[in-house]
């Protein structure tokens, strides 16, 4: 008589959950690694399930670690000498700055973008320069003022920064020379107001007010 020496086939039990978690590893070892300075949470991720599958899903839905504006590590809250939770909150600081609002900080625009705008003042303090008077409009006159009575201060330094610095503005090196040798005798004892505009009549045309504007 010849016995057989296979095995019994084993009972097969109906699938259930309790089977599946019992085939899986472990829950601590399926933790994703976090790095040792990130004082955040770290939670198991979760196989997402299809739709027509027949398992039921869990009733938690467990987040992924974000350590945007979450607490450093709630946990650690508890029991602690801390008395506020804002304690708990890391500071992030992205160089970000707050300035106050541009309060009496306008300028004449003259119809012209910045570099152009730049541009013709420079040309306008030139001339000006170079003849002593010259025909403008009021508001490109009134706008450059400033930059003729800044040239004449940087004169009277007359140190060679302060040269360079015309240069800069200014677009004839001649000019800038015969400034800073010329400006101690004609503007050494008055501190500003180095230019008169004397209006004149409208220009022909478009009708736009005109002024004359000339060194004092």
């Amino acid at each position: 008589m010849v016995t057989s020496l296979a095995s019994p086939a084993p009972s097969v039990s109906a699938f259930n959950m309790a089977s599946l978690r019992s085939a899986l590893p472990p829950i601590n070892t399926n933790f994703r690694s976090c790095s040792s300075a990130s004082s955040s949470l770290c939670f198991p991720s979760q196989p997402h399930l299809r739709s027509g599958s027949s398992f039921r899903k869990p009733a938690l839905q467990v987040s992924r670690c974000f350590s945007g504006l979450s607490p450093a590590n709630p946990l650690l809250l508890i029991g602690s000498d801390n008395n506020s939770y804002e304690n708990g909150f890391t500071i992030i600081n992205q160089g970000g700055r707050f300035y106050a609002m541009r309060h009496g900080r306008r300028v004449p625009k003259l119809n012209r973008p910045p570099d152009q705008r730049r541009a013709l003042l420079r040309g306008l303090t030139t001339q000006l320069l170079k003849h002593g008077r010259i025909k403008t409009t009021r508001a490109r006159a009134s706008a450059m003022r400033k930059y003729v009575d800044k040239m004449i201060t940087l004169a009277k330094d007359g140190s060679l920064h302060k040269r360079r610095q015309a240069l800069g503005v200014i677009y004839e090196k001649e000019i800038v020379h015969a400034l800073f040798a010329e400006v101690q005798d004609r503007y050494g004892e008055r501190n500003g107001g180095c230019t008169r505009i004397i209006r004149t009549l409208p220009r022909r045309g478009d009708n736009a007010p005109m002024a004359y504007i000339e060194l004092v």
